[in-house]
């Protein structure tokens, strides 16, 4: 009985380590067709067929779509996807790995990442988004707005009214002869307005009496409307000025 029971567990074990043995197999096998398909250029076609393929393997597909998102040997195109798919496939349990790419070398990627951050409404690592504000990619800081004012962090309001004082976010005229604002400052004013930034309603109610900020009026007057809570009134751009005028008067009053 005792012999039996001693060749039961060794065949056991021996079925056992065959069937992991083979799994490991397959996984690989796995991994390394998928690897081939990313390293092709993906047209609309192929990107939709590897996507199906992606989602019917689900984590299965994950080793490769790491793969890919951290080696240079596979095209931006690709890697984007990658991201983009593991975000979708794996949801908030891939969020500290995209996080890890918020600082990478390359621009596409730390945009990959926060825009997949973004989709997942992760609001913890609002610090990183604040930082990339800053960042040297234009495409990239235009993306941390958007996701600031998707994820409503009103805590990082100071940090995009901050915008408004970047060089970074103006260009230079032909000649030299001034500087003129990037559309990234006409999204940080509405932005700071969907976030209702207090602090940026005294500014602004001097500013939209101004002719050199006549290029962000609209953005000016939509985030005076926000962060009042006052309706702005129909009509041209005097009588939107005049309204402002009054309001601005009444604040001083009341203070």
């Amino acid at each position: 009985m005792r012999i039996l029971l001693i060749v039961c567990l060794l065949s056991f074990n021996s079925v056992y380590a065959l069937k992991g043995k083979r799994n490991i197999i397959k996984a690989n096998a796995i991994e390394k067709s998928l690897l081939i398909e990313f390293k092709q250029e993906l047209n609309n076609k192929k990107l939709m067929s590897l996507k199906k393929k992606l989602f019917k393997l689900s984590g299965k597909s994950v080793p490769a779509l790491i793969k890919v998102m951290k080696s240079k040997k596979y095209s931006d195109k690709n890697r984007w996807f990658a991201t983009m798919s593991l975000a979708q496939i794996m949801g908030k349990k891939s969020s500290p790995f995209l996080a890890s790419f918020l600082s990478h070398p390359s621009w596409v990627m730390r945009l990959a990442s926060m825009k997949s951050l973004s989709a997942l409404g992760e609001k913890k690592y609002s610090s990183n988004y604040a930082k990339a504000l800053k960042d040297k990619s234009f495409i990239v800081r235009r993306q941390a707005l958007e996701t600031i004012a998707r994820l409503k962090l009103t805590d990082k309001a100071p940090n995009v009214w901050a915008m408004l004082y970047d060089k970074a976010n103006y260009y230079s005229t032909k000649k030299g002869r001034g500087v003129k604002r990037t559309n990234i400052i006409r999204e940080a004013v509405k932005t700071v307005g969907d976030l209702k930034f207090q602090k940026a309603k005294k500014p602004l109610l001097t500013m939209i009496q101004k002719d050199k900020y006549k290029d962000i009026f609209d953005e000016m007057d939509y985030s005076l409307v926000m962060i009042t809570g006052k309706k702005s009134p129909k009509g041209d751009r005097q009588s939107k000025k005049r309204y402002w005028r009054k309001v601005a008067l009444m604040n001083k009053t009341i203070l």
